[in-house]
C-alpha cells in the first residue's frame, strides 16, 4: 500500500520547532470548501492577539481560479469568519476557523450552502431543531487500494469487522484514535465511533447539534480527519461506494427531531414528518449528494443495508428502509427518525436545509421554496 512521502519525514525534528515560543501571535487557520462542494482548503494567517468571539476574526481573501470557483480574469473571493475552534495540530491559543466563501460581488459562492441553509434554521428556531450525522468514511492508501487490503487481492469477506477487535479485523485504529482525540480537544461535538461493515471502513458521530451549528461542527471534523491522515500517510474517503461489489458503501445517516417530537406524545409529530418525505423523495435525493443523486445511485441500490433509491420506504428498527425510526421511540412514542439515504460526501448544510424545509416548512415539490427577505 502506497503512502504519501510526507508522512516519512522526521515528526520529531518537526516538534522541535513547533515547541518554540510565539510570543503574543496566534496562527489562525482559514478552511473553506472548494468548488467542487466536497473539498476542504485552507490557509494560514497571523494575529496579534487571542481571538475570543468570531467578531474578532478579519475576513481574508484567496484565489478562486485555483478552487474551481472563479476564472482567472476575475478571481478574488473572500472568506467570511463563521466558527471558530481550537487548534489540535498547534495547539493554544492558535485556532482553526471555518468560514463561508463569498464572490466578488459579495453574493454566495455556488458551493456557499450554509448561508442558506442559516436563513432556514432561523425561521424555525422556536421548534429547537436537533441533527445527529453518522458520518462513515474509508481509508485508503495513496494509491487508492484500501489500507490494510491485501496488495493483489482481498480480505475476508464481511461479518468479522463492524466494531471489531484485534490486527485482523480493525484497519487503522490508530488513525481513528488520534482523530476522536483532536476532535475533542478542539471542541467539535463528537459523540462517538466504530469500525464499519467493510474493513478499512469507519464511522464516527456528530452531535446532538441545533441547527446550523450541526454542519459546522461535521465540516471541522471531516478537515481534522484529514489533516490526522495526512500525518499518518493515508487518504480519508467519503465516497459512497469505494469499492464495486459485495462491500458496503459509505452513507452520512442523519438523526432529526424537534421540540414536539422529543416530548409526550411526540412519536405523531414524527409520523407527520415522515408522510411529508414520502412525498418529496426525489427532492431529497437531490440534495443528498453532492451530484444530486449520481453518487448515492452507485450504494442506495436495496442491498448492504440500504434502500432503493427509487423507492421511498419507512419502518421501525429497518435498516434496509429509507427512514429508520429507532425501536427505542417506537417504544417510547417520542424521540427521533433517522434518514438513512444522505451519502458520506453529502453536504450538511444541504441535508438539514432540506429536512428543515420539507418535516417543518411543510414545502411540496421538486424545488425548494424561495422565502424573500
Amino acid at each position: 500500500m502506497a503512502t504519501a512521502a510526507s508522512a516519512q519525514l522526521s515528526k520529531s525534528v518537526k516538534q522541535k520547532y513547533m515547541e518554540l515560543p510565539q510570543g503574543d501571535k496566534v496562527q489562525a487557520m482559514y478552511i473553506w470548501i472548494d468548488g467542487t462542494g466536497e473539498g476542504l482548503r485552507c490557509k494560514t494567517r497571523t494575529l496579534d492577539s487571542e481571538p475570543k468571539s468570531i467578531d474578532e476574526l478579519p475576513e481574508w481573501n484567496f484565489d478562486g481560479s485555483s478552487t474551481y470557483q472563479s476564472e482567472g480574469s476575475n478571481s478574488d473571493m473572500y472568506l467570511i469568519p463563521v466558527a471558530m475552534f481550537r487548534d489540535p495540530f498547534r495547539k493554544d491559543p492558535n485556532k482553526l476557523v471555518l468560514c463561508e466563501v463569498l464572490k466578488y460581488n459579495h453574493k454566495p459562492a455556488e458551493t456557499n450552502l450554509r448561508l442558506s441553509c442559516r436563513k432556514i434554521m432561523d425561521m424555525v428556531a422556536n421548534h429547537n431543531p436537533w441533527f445527529g450525522m453518522e458520518q462513515e468514511y474509508t481509508l485508503l492508501g495513496t494509491d487508492g487500494h484500501p489500507f490494510g487490503w491485501p496488495t493483489n487481492g482481498f480480505p475476508g469477506p464481511q461479518g468479522p469487522y463492524y466494531c471489531g477487535v484485534g490486527a485482523d479485523k480493525a484497519y487503522g485504529r490508530d488513525i481513528v484514535e488520534s482523530h476522536y482525540r483532536a476532535c475533542l480537544y478542539a471542541g467539535v461535538k463528537l459523540y462517538g465511533t466504530n469500525a464499519e461493515v467493510m474493513p478499512a471502513q469507519w464511522e464516527f458521530q456528530i452531535g446532538p447539534c441545533e441547527g446550523i451549528e450541526m454542519g459546522d461542527h461535521l465540516w471541522i471534523a471531516r478537515f481534522i480527519l484529514h489533516r490526522v491522515c495526512e500525518d499518518f500517510g493515508v487518504v480519508a474517503s467519503f465516497d459512497p461506494k469505494p469499492i464495486p461489489g459485495n462491500w458496503n458503501g459509505a452513507g452520512c445517516h442523519t438523526n432529526f427531531s424537534t421540540k414536539e417530537m422529543r416530548e409526550e406524545g411526540g412519536l405523531k409529530f414524527i409520523e407527520e414528518a415522515i408522510d411529508k418525505l414520502s412525498k418529496r423523495h426525489s427532492y431529497h435525493i437531490r440534495a443528498y449528494d453532492p451530484k444530486g443523486g449520481l453518487d448515492n445511485a452507485r450504494r442506495l441500490t436495496g442491498r448492504h443495508e440500504t434502500s432503493n433509491i427509487h423507492e421511498f420506504s419507512a419502518g421501525v428498527a429497518n435498516r434496509g428502509a429509507s427512514i429508520r425510526i429507532p425501536r427505542s421511540v417506537g417504544q417510547d412514542k417520542k424521540g427521533y427518525f433517522e434518514d438513512r439515504r444522505p451519502s458520506a460526501n453529502c453536504d450538511p448544510y444541504a441535508v438539514t436545509e432540506a429536512l428543515i424545509r420539507t418535516c417543518l416548512l411543510s414545502e411540496e415539490g421538486d424545488e425548494p421554496v424561495d422565502y424573500k427577505n
